[in-house]
């Protein structure tokens, strides 16, 4: 299982995943779903995986040897993109790629061709923008109205966001509503887990502020862990008791 997520304030992006595969309770593996592309000044790419690892993998792989262009006879990557539609674009054909070569054989392996991306960044100066990229290549892309996107395991951590992210939300203040989010889905799902990967991009600067990793025992992610757990328990004991059926 999986949990990613991406928050677009007016400050910039936040993108959080965690790194946990599983293909049965007895086959654990870490690996990383957060793929930065970055030349500072130019661009910064920010790909999340989800789904199918096999999958996921092919489709990175393709972006990162490039797509062939019958029209110019060369090869598209995402480097060399000039804007971030245009390079949504490209992740969306590298997933019909993919499957135009494995889907029929999964189909009659009897697997799902299940994958979903989280895309952000800025190119070139162009608008910081954040989309979602489904199985079939298509893709939405993240409003001021609703300003996170979520892939994988997404429901125990929506809540969280839910309340607490705007577009106004300090981007500091916004990573830290995501590691709750984040937490909040992995006391719910065995199938989440550290390490969690970590990415802070400011508009206008076209490279990451944050690059980071946060591994099991870090101390910040510990205590706002145990801070989280404790402010749900004097929130739920401070709130009076349903009168329902009580004796009068």
């Amino acid at each position: 299982m999986t949990y990613c997520c991406g928050i677009l304030v007016r400050e910039g992006l936040v993108m959080i995943a965690d790194t946990r595969t599983n293909a049965g309770l007895d086959n654990i593996s870490t690996f990383r779903k957060l793929h930065v592309y970055e030349e500072p000044g130019r661009y910064i790419m920010a790909l999340a995986t989800a789904g199918n690892l096999s999958i996921s993998q092919a489709v990175i792989s393709t972006l990162q040897e490039g797509l062939d262009n019958p029209e110019t006879g060369q090869k598209d990557t995402l480097t060399g993109c000039t804007s971030m539609f245009r390079a949504t674009q490209l992740v969306g054909r590298a997933v019909r790629h993919v499957y135009h070569l494995y889907g029929e054989g999964l189909k009659e392996a009897d697997v799902r061709f299940d994958v979903s991306f989280l895309f952000g960044g800025q190119v070139n100066g162009g608008r910081l923008r954040l989309f979602m990229i489904y199985s079939a290549g298509n893709f939405i892309e993240c409003t001021a109205d609703t300003p996170f996107l979520q892939i994988g395991e997404h429901k125990y951590g929506k809540p969280v966001l839910d309340r607490s992210i705007t577009f106004e939300t300090d981007i500091y203040d916004a990573l830290k509503s995501g590691l709750i989010s984040m937490d909040s889905t992995m006391r719910s799902n065995l199938g989440v887990g550290m390490p969690l990967d970590v990415l802070v991009a400011r508009r206008e600067g076209s490279q990451a502020e944050l690059n980071y990793r946060i591994e099991p025992g870090e101390p910040y992610f510990h205590d706002l862990r145990e801070r989280w757990s404790a402010a749900l328990r004097a929130a739920h004991t401070a709130i009076p008791r349903p009168p329902y059926g009580q004796p009068r």
